[in-house]
């Protein structure tokens, strides 16, 4: 039996291609799989799982989600997705105390990488 304590999002999505190719920039892989369901992940804790979305569902512009990775190395994170960084220059330090930056996945969810401090 396994110690693991984690949680693992959900996530419904219109188009799964496209948010699994983009979870796999941020460096998660599916590891679990069927026609309808994937799950991918990092192998050091990072962890989703993708199935369609009912039609109409999901309206990316109106999408509230997000999800934050903690991670040790940001940078490194950051350069394989610096051209759909939300904020310009990013990573930053935040007034929270987080060194990170945020992106959107194709159906709007906003996903925050970071880790405390600089």
């Amino acid at each position: 039996m396994s110690n693991m304590h984690q949680a693992m999002p959900v996530l419904p999505c219109n188009d799964i291609a496209a948010t699994q190719a983009f979870y796999e920039r941020l460096g998660l892989r599916v590891v679990s799989s069927d026609p309808t369901f994937r799950i991918m992940t990092d192998g050091r804790g990072w962890q989703v799982a993708l199935r369609p979305a009912e039609h109409g569902w999901v309206i990316p512009e109106r999408n509230a989600h997000g999800i934050y990775f903690y991670a040790d190395d940001v940078d490194a994170v950051a350069d394989r997705v610096r051209d759909i960084i939300v904020e310009k220059g990013a990573p930053h330090l935040k007034p929270w105390g987080m060194y990170e930056f945020a992106v959107g996945d194709p159906d709007g969810v906003l996903v925050r990488v970071g880790r405390i401090g600089r």
